[in-house]
């Protein structure tokens, strides 16, 4: 599909309907469900359809309430929509109540115009940066079938890269939505977490949680912004010449894929000929980050606090074994070794303010490697553990930080996707964007 500005073009100057748009959409997802694919666990397809009439017959009456009405978006299995059972990509919740009501985020984009196709695959409980869901199969990644599409938020990420969204919506504990982004080619937003309304979406652990959207570009990640979190920022480019780029040396460097370094390296030299200034830094305190959460971390000890009536009850062993053992540890974290958790989180977040000073945004590869092959993580509980680690690294820096941060495609042309981080730390979402736009249209050549 084209741009959401694009599109919302077409349906002013007549050249489409939202019916036409909705139905192409909903045709997409019928072939990739015949080829095999699971980017949707379920699709409302008469709703959206009536939805689409319904926007034709106020677009022909004069209201058009946002660039994205008419246009077909998806929901992750996270959210509450009113009517619908919210089971987070999982079988323990299958049975549960439907929603009585939209979660926040969802009636926001509903009275924003947007018509919701349906709810997408993720990694179950969101508790994973990979994507494998053993109940509702494994969504992939488009360009290369055999590697996975990243996570939690993997569906949302496909339903965009194969047009059958022109967003979709999802979450961010620690990467969810930024590493599908880097995996598919697409950009991810990470907003500061306190900026869009929690509520109505399944919690992993609320002190990181945040709710952001997965657009093709720049400005209609921007747009979603906007509408998720009812703020209108001044998201302009900035001029490149003498914007302030911090990179760091360490920690988010070591051990990066040849790939990605390499994409990362051409982004920065770009960057600097353009007339960015490049300051690198050092960070040795992230070196802390793997003692500072070797129990759990504080996903652990949250979700723990959520899931322990439905570990220990009837609904135990319907649960991803993976995810089950990742959550158990929270159980082993005292009271006081939460608390140090969070004092540990309050120290880091001193010094990285410290050390960022007045750089305009915080660059790093969004992922230490290109998007792993499925096979050996299926295979193998060691491969899968230690690639979930590897993957979730970089962008778990951003939310333990409290931070909010940009995945932007930066691959050159028939190479795997690699995702450029640009982040800054908590409220700081407006120069992200800012900075995001102007770095993707040097990288893009517009």
């Amino acid at each position: 599909m084209n741009s959401i500005s694009a599109l919302a073009d077409d349906l002013a100057t007549g050249k489409t309907t939202s019916e036409h748009l909705v139905s192409e959409a909903l045709e997409r997802i019928e072939h990739h469900r015949h080829q095999g694919g699971c980017a949707y666990i379920s699709v409302d397809a008469e709703a959206a359809l009536k939805a689409a009439r319904s926007s034709d017959l106020a677009r022909a009456a004069g209201y058009v309430p946002s660039p994205l009405a008419g246009l077909p978006v998806s929901i992750k299995d996270l959210f509450d929509v009113s009517g619908q059972i919210t089971a987070a990509g999982s079988r323990v919740l299958v049975h549960s109540a439907p929603a009585r009501q939209d979660a926040p985020v969802v009636a926001r984009l509903r009275a924003a115009g947007a018509v919701l196709l349906g709810r997408t695959n993720m990694s179950e409980f969101a508790f994973s940066g990979l994507g494998l869901n053993p109940h509702y199969g494994t969504p992939v990644s488009p360009a290369a079938p055999d590697r996975i599409a990243g996570g939690s938020s993997s569906g949302a990420a496909v339903s965009v890269a194969l047009d059958m969204a022109v967003a979709g919506l999802g979450t961010d504990t620690g990467g969810s939505l930024r590493i599908p982004a880097a995996f598919c080619g697409l950009v991810g937003f990470k907003p500061s977490a306190s900026r869009v309304p929690l509520a109505g979406a399944l919690p992993l652990a609320g002190s990181l949680d945040s709710i952001g959207a997965l657009t093709r570009n720049v400005d209609d990640c921007a747009l979603l912004d906007q509408l998720l979190s009812g703020q209108r920022l001044d998201t302009r480019a900035a001029p490149l010449a003498g914007v302030r780029l911090a990179v760091t040396r360490d920690f988010v460097m070591d051990g990066i894929d040849t790939l990605v370094g390499n994409a990362f390296e051409r982004a920065l030299d770009r960057l600097s000929a353009a007339g960015a200034t490049l300051r690198w830094f050092d960070f040795p305190e992230l070196h802390e980050l793997p003692d500072i959460n070797a129990a759990g971390g504080l996903t652990a000890a949250e979700a723990w606090h959520l899931h322990k009536t439905w570990l220990e009850g009837e609904t135990g062993n319907r649960y991803d074994p993976r995810v089950a053992q990742r959550i158990r540890r929270g159980a082993l974290l005292s009271a006081a070794e939460y608390l140090d958790l969070l004092a540990h989180r309050r120290r880091l977040i001193a010094v990285a303010k410290a050390r960022l000073g007045d750089a305009d945004a915080w660059l790093m590869p969004s992922v230490a490697t290109v998007a792993p092959h499925l096979a050996p993580l299926v295979q193998d509980d060691s491969q899968f553990f230690a690639t979930n680690g590897l993957v979730l690294r970089n962008t778990s820096v951003l939310n333990f930080l409290d931070g909010c941060a940009l995945s932007l495609p930066c691959q050159a042309p028939g190479e795997l996707s690699v995702g450029l981080s640009i982040g800054g730390l908590n409220g700081q979402d407006a120069r992200v964007l800012q900075v995001a736009r102007s770095i993707e249209a040097l990288l893009s050549g517009r």
